[in-house]
């Protein structure tokens, strides 16, 4: 079974039920909708459609909502404004209809965070250029490089520290729709510290909502404060179209590797995203340095990769999902399995030393029941060669750990406070729907107060007399 998971944006290209039906059918973990585009009624009917197909196929994935967050753009553009090297070109809080090279923004009141001598960066950084002169109402900029621009592409501020709120009021609205529309994962664009997701967390809040919150790291703000951002977060995506813009290109491997180390240290499952299959919107092979990118990143230790244009307009969606899928499978012939972590609390030394048990007694699998989905997540920290069957007590655990490396939710159980009257009822559900046989070797992971998040302290071996002993059982 593939270890690392596979997310794909919804778009045009691949939101019929049929199209839905074949991605999954071809290992999809996780279904992204960005609410940059389209509307409530196009998204709320993408969500049914997942849940019917997912439900039929009984194979459950979860859904990740995309938010906006502060995107700075510029305004509308008459045509094509193409511009040389060494023009002038200015930002003004204002659109001056009469002189095409004065652009508005988006934002207005950045102009006033901006300094002479910092950079301004448009179109993911396709076009540079530098603060030459300030005044009350616009920025003077002279170009650094030859390009084009058109309406509302997006503007990078790589040197500014921007004072602005990651959550805005459509995001705001966005998140009420998603509370209501039961998505399983949030992914909060353009945060800058542990500040903006606590914000987030608090608004979500108010609509009891609950999702396994993604921040997307694109700014150098959020590069500094990394640490912080991930103690409030559930994962990260590495989302290198605007750190690419931000830093500069190459810059992305350093900072992809540094990203998903802390991620891997700290526990958080990650997401590396963008252009990893671009040339395939258009042709139905990839070039050789996009799989080799696919690769690296696997090797890197992220949890999932990610599909954007590729599935949402591309020509390509499967085969673009098969190339992924079969890039990982070969990576992970010969994957470095094993990591080495320092352990945080009790429950990770659990999961700690039943990862060794597994690779030294050659264990078949590893099978955490879990509440909250840590102890699964915790396993998969470790990276063991065995795959990873989690059991869950809700369908909302057992969504979530579709994004977790090497984690396979198995089935969702109801809870029993007697620890070894679950693993009896676990046993006998196995056997009964012929989901193993009994020469299946497993080593089992519990806690002595089951139901309860963080309680996980028991390790039990399964084999085939064990599960027979666990049968002869009485209750």
């Amino acid at each position: 079974m593939r270890k690392t998971k596979i997310v794909i944006t919804l778009g045009p290209a691949t939101s019929s039920s049929d199209m839905i039906k074949t991605l999954i059918t071809k290992g999809v973990n996780v279904f992204r909708l960005n609410f940059s585009h389209g509307d409530y009624e196009t998204h709320g009917n993408n969500i049914k459609r997942i849940r019917q197909v997912s439900k039929a196929l009984n194979k459950e994935v979860a859904i990740l909502q995309d938010i906006s967050g502060p995107k700075v753009r510029i305004g509308e553009i008459e045509g094509v404004l193409k511009l040389k090297k060494g023009e002038t070109l200015k930002l003004a809080k204002e659109k001056n209809d009469a002189d095409e090279y004065t652009l508005s923004l988006s934002y207005p009141l950045i102009i006033d965070m901006v300094n002479i001598g910092e950079e301004v960066f448009f179109a993911d950084g396709t076009l540079q250029t530098l603060v030459v002169n300030k005044s009350k109402n616009h920025l003077e900029l002279e170009l650094l490089n030859n390009g084009e621009l058109t309406s509302k592409k997006g503007v990078n501020f790589p040197k500014t520290k921007l004072s602005l709120s990651a959550i805005t009021q459509k995001d705001e609205e966005d998140l009420a729709f998603g509370a209501k529309n039961d998505v399983d994962m949030v992914a909060l664009s353009f945060v800058q510290n542990r500040e903006d997701i606590l914000k987030a967390r608090a608004i979500m809040e108010k609509y009891n909502f609950d999702p396994f919150v993604v921040s997307k790291i694109e700014t150098g703000e959020a590069i500094i404060n990394l640490k912080d951002i991930l103690t409030v977060s559930d994962g990260v995506m590495v989302a290198r179209g605007d750190l690419g813009a931000e830093f500069g290109v190459t810059k992305l491997p350093r900072i992809q590797k540094h990203i998903l180390s802390v991620a891997n240290e700290m526990n958080k499952p990650s997401i590396t995203a963008t252009q990893m299959l671009t040339s395939m919107k258009e042709n139905p092979f990839p070039t050789r340095a996009e799989v080799s990118d696919i690769a690296n990143a696997v090797y890197d230790g992220t949890d999932a990769v990610m599909l954007s244009d590729e599935t949402t307009v591309g020509k390509f969606p499967l085969e673009a999902v098969d190339i992924l899928h079969n890039t990982i499978k070969d990576v992970e012939i010969d994957y470095a399995y094993f990591k080495e972590f320092r352990t945080i609390d009790k429950s990770d030394a659990v999961s700690k030393s039943a990862v060794e048990l597994a690779k030294n007694l050659d264990k078949e699998a590893l099978v955490p029941f879990t509440t909250s989905g840590m102890s699964a997540q915790t396993l998969s920290k470790y990276r063991p060669k065995q795959s990873i069957y989690a059991v869950s007590h809700s369908m909302k655990t057992h969504r979530r750990l579709s994004l977790v490396w090497g984690v396979h939710p198995l089935f969702v159980m109801s809870e029993v406070k007697n620890p070894t009257k679950l693993i009896y009822d676990f046993v006998k559900k196995i056997l009964d729907e012929g989901r193993v046989s009994t020469e299946k070797r497993f080593i089992v992971t519990i806690g002595s107060t089951t139901g309860k998040k963080g309680t996980t302290n028991l390790i039990r071996l399964l084999n085939k007399e064990g599960m027979e002993a666990v049968l002869a059982s009485e209750f």
